[in-house]
């Protein structure tokens, strides 16, 4: 007996990734259904070798269906999630919407699995934001060992995470640069993309920080522990997919660098390739379509008295989103409903 599964904006690029991510891993399905905007109505997508076409979300009845992936904006989540968990199907949101609520739980299931069981409050759980969720995924084995104090994080994020435009506004802005008369101008992004980085993600706040840059740290707080100290800066760059980033962290206890390779290389959801030569780390490239977080470059930090450098990498699309969306539902499913 298996779960009754409906996947909210089926046609989007996390949406697709995780009716693709459902299928791969085999989660327990007994009826599956794409839902998203009217406008959108009869697209097909795939799931494994079945083509299923997308219904309206508007008119959609979530009574009898046991969970609902979202992916879609805040606004749409905000209309269409109550409705969900009050007819009795749990919600499991990648939007920001509920990430700060603290009735709703905060999950990665490598990191705090035990607040799966909290989703009861509303059923709904909420899926944090794709460069905290690699990042804590690295952290929740060290900090078991050695407490963390503080964290300096600077990233590298693909364009993949503002949505299909962006992918083709990095696309159609490289061509141009090639092709005269086929020049693109900024849309989605502030300034232009291609062969170019931008240290600007989300809006600015009243800090000067942006809102990403607060999300990383709110989100780590509540996922690993609010006593750790977290300051980001938050970077676009011109990658398809794949979010790199660069983590500094110091100790409250020394941690050895040999040692804290060991602990990583043991650690769920976990890849370490860390040699000391040429091509000896990983890079967004080859992390794509893979379900793991990399982990390389790992290095005392001598500045500072317990102190480590790492270089952290993820497919954003899988564990940022689709991947981590899933095996919160594994995690439901295994822990609580019991039916697979």
């Amino acid at each position: 007996m298996g779960y009754k599964i409906a996947v909210v904006g089926a046609t989007g690029n996390v949406g697709r990734e995780m009716l693709n991510i459902l299928a791969e891993r085999q989660f327990p399905v007994d009826e599956i259904v794409a839902l998203a905007s009217r406008k959108s109505q009869g697209t097909e997508v795939s799931f494994g070798d079945t083509t299923l076409k997308t219904k309206d979300l508007d008119t959609f009845d979530f009574t009898g269906w046991d969970m609902a992936l979202f992916a879609v904006g805040s606004s749409a989540t905000k209309e269409y999630a109550p409705k969900a968990a009050a007819a009795g199907c749990v919600v499991i949101d990648n939007s920001s919407l509920y990430r700060y609520d603290p009735d709703i739980p905060l999950i990665v299931p490598e990191v705090n699995p035990q607040d799966v069981h909290k989703y009861k409050n509303k059923n709904i759980i909420a899926n944090p934001n794709c460069s905290t969720a690699q990042m804590v995924v690295a952290l929740k084995p060290l900090h078991d060992r050695a407490k963390i104090k503080r964290v300096v994080v600077s990233t590298y994020q693909s364009v993949s995470g503002s949505g299909k435009e962006a992918i083709e506004e990095l696309w159609n802005q490289t061509k141009g640069m090639y092709v005269p008369g086929q020049e693109v101008d900024p849309s989605v992004y502030t300034k232009q993309i291609a062969f170019n980085v931008i240290p600007h993600i989300d809006v600015f706040m009243d800090s000067g920080d942006t809102k990403e840059e607060w999300k990383m740290v709110a989100e780590t707080k509540k996922i690993v522990d609010p006593a750790i100290k977290v300051t980001a800066t938050c970077v676009r760059v011109p990658v398809f997919v794949g979010h790199s980033e660069s983590v500094n962290i110091e100790f409250e206890d020394f941690l050895d660098e040999d040692e804290a390779r060991d602990i990583l290389r043991e650690a769920p959801g976990i890849m370490v390739i860390d040699k000391r030569e040429d091509g000896g780390y990983v890079t967004p490239v080859e992390c794509v379509g893979d379900f793991a977080t990399f982990i390389s470059r790992i290095r005392q930090d001598v500045t500072v008295e317990n102190g480590l450098n790492l270089w952290c990498v993820s497919d954003n699309l899988r564990k940022g989103a689709a991947l981590n969306a899933v095996q919160i539902a594994e995690l439901l499913g295994r822990e609580v409903l019991k039916k697979g």
